[in-house]
């Protein structure tokens, strides 16, 4: 906000205090954001060691490690947009601050759980955190930054989403070689601090000067709704079988509760989600294409981790290390994507992106317990390529779709449906996953008594945990639980591939091709006057 003392830049609305320290204001949100995509991606190396029985770990199941992941993706996506109306009315630092109060706290109780079921109440603490601040790190970028530079600095923070990748996975593979699991989670404490010392110092507040009203009641709608539509789909994969009268029922209440949610949105005045945001075309195929592939890498990412650690038996360590070139190639491209924009246009780079993302998933379906590592080094390089030149392009779409003063409800747009995505992704490709796993070991479990065949029929883990615990005479269940896991990667990593083919279509069909010069300038010239 601009006073007296504080002037703006000639022909600017920031104030030249800000302007000076934008790029160090950028690194303090960045921070933020490393540990809300840290968490995540240190989770996904530790979820083999927690489905570990105690001492180890906690024994959870695959549906719970489903769920210690989905509690916090849905808490955050249910809450996104409410935290960053909330942020454009409270002040977006204010939010910022608080939101990592929040994840800090959490992340403390998560490190200490007893049980799966405390670990996934207590994720659902870091949820609420992280809902908000992700919107309002991007919000606050969007009023730091001119307009011109905002590609930049969206591209670089995109490239911020890179180096958590890259952390994480190492950093848990670290932690969990010398630690207990719990210190995946401790680790964020200290980085929490950090950043709310450096917000203080550093971070201007900005807000809407006519923000929206607070929506409980669509809130409320949204996250019941999402809860029963994930629990159904997890619970016909836990139990193979989605004609249960329990998953069709919980399915079809929760597909009734976001209808209901719909309806209450268009006739509401003041809406947790402004549904007439969606009549343009282009800003629904920009967010349909962050979910889709939200949805297809984080099915893929659940299921590579056991890839690499129960099948080919390499350490939570050696599988973070296995993971950096996909956050190489994000953090070598995802700053220079928009030169690629500004070459071959949104429609091109995006389509392009995705077809890539299609590829390295359909990749996976090859893989078998003794396919040279190297591939899979190559698949993951180009993965992060690809998703590099899908995330930045579209950010910049969605935020400049809006006016600089709802950037929070951009924002939060753009985070709910990437993280609704992620959700519906590891639930509907956790579920593909274990019925196919189910389906492919039942016939082998034939000596075990009844009770144990369930639990052992639910995932990889489970199985070879109970083969541990047989002794010698586990040793028969091996060969056949990674044949099994194999053909069940191979038929959910088609899916996934299916589901980027698919963003792949939209995306050409809506996105705006590369504009004519003149047109271009023209924009530039009316964007000017209008400013």
């Amino acid at each position: 906000m601009t006073s007296p003392a504080d002037p703006a830049l000639p022909g600017s609305r920031i104030p030249e205090a800000v302007h000076r320290r934008r790029w160090a204001i950028l690194g303090v949100l960045m921070l933020s954001l490393l540990i809300v995509v840290l968490d995540n991606s240190i989770l996904n190396v530790a979820i083999k060691t927690i489905s570990t029985p105690a001492p180890t770990g906690l024994g959870a199941t695959q549906s719970e490690l489903e769920w210690a992941i989905n509690s916090y993706t849905l808490v955050f996506a249910g809450l996104l947009f409410s935290a960053g109306l909330l942020g454009d009315r409270l002040g977006r630092k204010r939010v910022l601050l608080g939101g990592l109060a929040a994840f800090g706290l959490g992340s403390a109780l998560a490190a200490t759980a007893g049980s799966p079921t405390e670990l996934i109440a207590f994720r659902a603490v870091m949820g609420l955190g992280a809902a908000f601040v992700m919107p309002a790190t991007l919000a606050v970028l969007m009023n730091v930054f001119e307009r011109e530079e905002q590609p930049k600095a969206i591209g670089i923070w995109a490239g911020g989403v890179g180096l958590a990748i890259a952390i994480g996975p190492i950093t848990g593979g670290v932690l969990l070689d010398h630690f207990w699991w719990g210190s995946v989670f401790l680790i964020n404490v200290p980085i929490v601090l950090i950043a709310v010392a450096l917000m203080i110092w550093l971070v201007p507040d900005s807000r809407d000067p006519n923000p929206g009203r607070i929506d409980p009641i669509g809130v409320v709608l949204s996250v019941v709704g999402l809860v029963l539509l994930v629990y159904g789909i997890i619970k016909g994969g836990q139990l193979a079988d989605f004609t249960d009268a329990t998953v069709l029922s919980t399915i079809g209440a929760g597909l009734a509760v976001l209808v209901a949610f719909v309806v209450f949105e268009k006739r509401s005045d003041h809406p947790s989600i402004d549904v007439t945001y969606f009549k343009n075309k282009v800003f629904s195929a920009a967010i349909a294409a962050i979910a889709l592939v939200f949805f297809a890498l984080m099915g893929v990412t659940f299921f590579s981790v056991f890839y690499t650690q129960s099948v080919r038996g390499y350490s939570p360590l050696q599988t973070g290390l296995l993971m950096l070139p996909l956050a190489a190639a994000q953090m070598i491209f995802a700053p220079r994507a928009r030169l690629v924009v500004d070459r071959f246009g949104n429609k091109a780079t995006t389509t392009a992106g995705l077809l890539v993302i299609a590829a390295t998933l359909a990749a996976f379906a090859g893989f078998e317990a003794d396919t040279p590592i190297w591939i899979l080094e190559v698949v993951f390089f180009l993965m992060g390529a690809g998703m590099a030149h899908i995330m930045t392009p579209v950010s910049v779409v969605i935020m400049q779709a809006l006016p600089r003063e709802k950037a929070g409800s951009a924002s939060a747009l753009s985070n709910t449906f990437r993280q609704l995505g992620g959700a519906l992704g590891i639930a509907v490709l956790g579920s593909v996953l274990s019925t196919a796993y189910r389906n492919g070991i039942e016939d082998k479990l034939d000596l075990l008594p009844a009770g144990l065949r369930h639990t052992a029929g639910e995932s990889i883990e489970a199985t070879l945990g109970v083969a541990d615990k047989l002794g010698p005479r586990g040793d028969a269940l091996i060969g056949p639980a990674h044949d099994a896991f194999l053909h069940a990667m191979h038929v959910t990593a088609l899916w996934g591939a299916g589901v980027a083919v698919v963003g792949a279509i939209v995306v050409a069909v809506f996105l705006p091709g590369r504009p004519p010069t003149a047109q271009k300038d023209e924009e530039g010239r009316k964007l000017v006057a209008a400013e």
